[in-house]
């Protein structure tokens, strides 16, 4: 295997950045995409997508340095490689239930184009027991090859958040595990080339490329890290509600639980959107039926929205034929992604009690919310109530005069400057407090 060429199988806002950062490193990097205008763009040293820090500039540096070049052909990118890490998602229905088609399309394209002494990665988070129970099998069937004898094969799920990936390529341990060791030894000898990672002496071991022992300890690492901030999510929203029922605030009571030793509890939310939080709980129980704590955290949190939307029309007597500002259509703030985003229930709810949703959101316009079936508000427009669905960063300085007539302003992300709303009569809701 030569390690002085890889291809990186889709070029999103995971892959990308991952292969920007292994041309920076001195590997030459053929990238793939079905998208023709990711690929136009790349091969233009321009970012097809924003908001990913530091991108823009060390994209057009490796492309002018000839070190990074894309194309639409996931076999002429496999051909070429050394080193091949696949990126593409696994898709999702509405429930969470995985579709495989895109993932097993692309892996059936490497296949066919696999060469001997390659190694092979699957970054995309994953059910445990996929990499060898499915790929496996796929890419020695399109190969001809032997998993673990003629090429390596390893789980190396990718730990990164929109937004800053850089840098949490450089914070996160990067976790390894193979079909056998000797893909194992392969993987961790480049991973520790391409990664540099910061000093880290609050872990229990030095920060670098850990080998886990097999690709489904790998696997199950990255399932166990989601699952448990989906359980503790859950577990902020149940002291939220309780709060709420009792009259107090549960902002103070988290930090005071915080101050202990080694606690962390996560803030209460509206919802808890995106590709990973709400999907990879669900990776976990469809392979551990006898897992009951995920399912119930994803109960709580996915009956947020309905509960907050019953509370705003607690608060206005009723809904109908109310207009409710929703503000926020993505999953957080800063990220341009609704992937199961709260906006989409919150509008629900409001429409199931006779109400008119109208969304904001400053990343995108109106025919971007349009697209996505979200009737636009625009700030300074009238309504009767308004929700913070997304902590996006204009929303700390919201004022009354953002939401014209508005008589109830529900924060759903605990970050609104509350007093002006207050001195101007409106009735102000967050969520856990009383």
């Amino acid at each position: 295997m030569s390690e002085q060429t890889a291809a990186v199988v889709a070029l999103g806002k995971i892959g990308l950045p991952l292969a920007v950062q292994i041309a920076g490193a001195g590997v030459q990097v053929l990238g793939s995409d079905i998208s023709p205008l990711v690929v136009d763009l790349v091969n233009r040293g321009e970012e097809p997508f924003p908001g990913e820090a530091h991108l823009a500039e060390r994209l057009g540096r490796v492309v002018a340095d000839g070190m990074l070049r894309a194309t639409t052909d996931n076999r002429e990118a496999v051909a070429a490689a050394g080193v091949v890490i696949v990126v593409v998602p696994l898709m999702v229905d509405g429930d969470g239930v995985p579709n495989f088609a895109a993932i097993d399309a692309a892996t059936a394209d490497i296949g066919a184009a696999l060469q001997p002494r390659t190694l092979v990665s699957y970054e995309t988070t994953l059910p445990v027991g996929t990499t060898r129970n499915r790929f496996a099998p796929m890419l020695a069937a399109a190969s001809g090859l032997e998993p673990g004898k003629d090429f390596f094969l390893v789980h190396s799920p990718e730990r990164v958040f929109s937004g800053r990936i850089f840098a949490d390529l450089r914070r996160y341990p990067k976790l390894v595990g193979g079909i056998d060791q000797d893909s194992s030894d392969v993987a961790v000898a480049f991973y520790e080339r391409v990664l540099e990672f910061d000093d880290r002496p609050d872990l229990h071991r030095p920060n670098g490329v850990w080998d886990l022992g097999s690709a489904e300890a790998a696997e199950m690492a990255k399932l166990a890290e989601t699952t448990y901030r989906d359980v503790n999510i859950a577990l902020a929203n149940e002291f939220a509600r309780f709060a709420e029922e009792i009259g107090i605030d549960v902002g103070p009571v988290i930090e005071a639980a915080n101050s202990q030793p080694f606690s962390h509890i996560h803030r209460p939310g509206v919802a808890v959107g995106g590709h990973c939080i709400p999907v990879y709980p669900r990776f976990y129980t469809s392979v551990d039926a006898a897992a009951r704590i995920p399912t119930v955290a994803r109960e709580v949190n996915e009956s947020v929205p309905a509960r907050v939307v019953g509370s705003v029309s607690a608060a206005l007597g009723g809904l109908k034929d109310a207009t409710v500002a929703v503000l926020g259509a993505a999953y957080r703030g800063g990220v341009k992604e609704t992937a199961f985003s709260g906006v989409f229930p919150l509008v629900d709810a409001i429409e199931a009690h006779g109400g008119t949703a109208l969304v904001h959101d400053p990343l995108y316009t109106d025919d971007e919310l349009i697209a996505l079936r979200l009737q636009p508000f625009h700030l300074g427009d009238p309504a009767e109530a308004a929700i913070v669905q997304a902590d996006h960063d204009e929303y700390r300085s919201l004022v009354p005069a953002d939401v014209a007539k508005c008589r109830v302003l529900y924060d759903g992300r605990r970050i609104v400057a509350l007093d002006p709303w207050l001195e101007a009569g409106v009735e102000v809701l967050r969520i856990g407090s009383g």
